[in-house]
């Protein structure tokens, strides 16, 4: 499998076997939910459909190291059980790959877990926060997990369209550094269409969110 594909499976599943022990104690540390927003009176109908990744911040990105993100989609399809399924596409070389994720609602309105969490060996724990939304623009989404009792995070700007403005783009930057992250950690999405990117070169390789 192409090491883009295989990037985005193991980010989107949490499946990453741990690369580089030695670099675990370097990890930022994930915050308590606490820290992190709720998006207040969330319409689960509203934000179902489709949403580009426009961003990523996380405690495992690295600017230099994966320069190369391109922008993919997730299509949030809701159920009757007010579950979501997460449906995530990426392009590579003319062809479209799929990746499936269930996500169960909690207590929280707002707040989902991964469904069928034993299907993802080593995962103890998956959440999925959506910290902002306007439901017809962007949205900011908190995602944690526990991965063989280290904790790991992310966060997604997501937009209905590939237009990533530099309002939304400072307004992520800010976001992300209030969980303690800084500008390593935070990358942006090559619009689909670099030439380069197509032709498959410069591959994002591998990260463990």
């Amino acid at each position: 499998m192409a090491l883009g594909l295989l990037w985005l499976g193991l980010v989107l599943l949490g499946a990453l076997q741990t690369q580089a022990q030695d670099s675990t104690p370097n990890l930022i540390p994930a915050p308590p939910l606490r820290r992190v927003p709720l998006q207040p009176d969330f319409q689960d109908e509203q934000f179902q459909g489709k949403w580009y990744v426009l961003g990523l911040a996380g405690s495992e990105f690295n600017k230099e190291k994966h320069s190369q993100f391109k922008i993919y989609s997730t299509t949030y399809e809701l159920n009757e059980d007010n579950s979501y399924n997460a449906t995530s596409t990426l392009a590579w070389n003319q062809t479209c790959d799929h990746w499936l994720r269930t996500f169960i609602p909690t207590l929280w309105r707002g707040q989902f877990t991964l469904g069928n969490i034993e299907r993802y060996t080593g995962i103890q724990r998956y959440i999925l926060r959506v910290a902002a939304t306007d439901y017809v623009q962007f949205a900011m989404v908190f995602f944690k997990k526990i991965y063989k009792h280290q904790e790991y995070f992310k966060i997604t700007l997501y937009g209905r369209t590939k237009m990533l403005t530099p309002e939304l783009k400072e307004n992520f930057i800010t976001f992300a550094k209030s969980l303690g992250l800084t500008d390593h950690h935070i990358i942006f999405a090559i619009p689909i269409g670099n030439h380069q990117v197509e032709r498959g070169e410069g591959h994002m390789g591998t990260v463990q969110v």
